[in-house]
């Protein structure tokens, strides 16, 4: 039998809001929104949720169509850039948890909200490529590249790579939502953004998946 692990980024892989809040920054002021300021912490706030809901909420100084969404595309695509440079703060441990899951059988995969370019800044940062014979993380999707719900990519990730199981490891209810609609099991990532209405097999550190994944598929 295959079996995947899909997983989400923001908040179960790595927190990314420091310097995604300073790349953002840097943008709105450059556009001519000099009074304006985005924080980690106003990124934090909309971690999981989608682009131009995101641009909505954080740019309500701007009118709504091209200009907010001029805008949140010069944020997107510096960010992008700006991540595949610095980075993000990876929790501890997730590469080599990523490797171990690996040689016990299971297939890595990554399913996010973002915006296109975004998982792959984060592995060209930490060096992983999707082409290598044997990749760690095997294929990725996100709502930037088709604009489908997390819960119809999460689907075609496991319908794309003929998964005879799979499960979805995240950290807010919207993830445990969307795994609902996806027909997958959930695990929460209970050190990330946030809480789960549900009771759920959880992990307190990305290591801690080694032991819990085994009895969940």
């Amino acid at each position: 039998m295959k079996k995947g692990i899909i997983f989400d980024m923001d908040g179960t892989i790595w927190d990314s809001s420091e310097n995604v809040a300073k790349s953002w920054d840097i943008m709105v002021k450059k556009h001519g929104y000099e009074d304006k300021t985005i924080t980690q912490d106003d990124i934090k706030g909309v971690m999981g949720k989608t682009m131009d809901v995101i641009a909505d909420l954080l740019f309500p100084f701007t009118t709504p169509g091209d200009e907010r969404n001029k805008l949140r595309k010069a944020c997107e695509d510096y960010e992008n850039e700006y991540l595949a440079q610095n980075g993000g703060t990876l929790y501890p441990d997730v590469i080599e948890t990523l490797n171990e899951l690996r040689h016990m059988g299971y297939h890595l995969y990554i399913v996010s909200n973002c915006q296109a370019g975004y998982i792959e800044a984060f592995l060209e940062f930490f060096g992983i490529d999707l082409k290598d014979n044997d990749p760690l993380i095997e294929d990725i999707e996100c709502y930037g590249n088709n604009f489908l719900s997390k819960g119809e990519n999460i689907k075609l990730m496991a319908t794309r790579n003929n998964l005879d199981s799979a499960v979805y490891v995240g950290d807010i209810q919207s993830d445990y939502d969307s795994t609902c609609e996806a027909g997958i099991p959930f695990i929460h990532a209970s050190y990330g953004f946030g809480t789960i209405n549900a009771e759920v097999p959880a992990i307190k550190d990305f290591a801690e998946l080694t032991e819990v994944i085994t009895d969940v598929i």
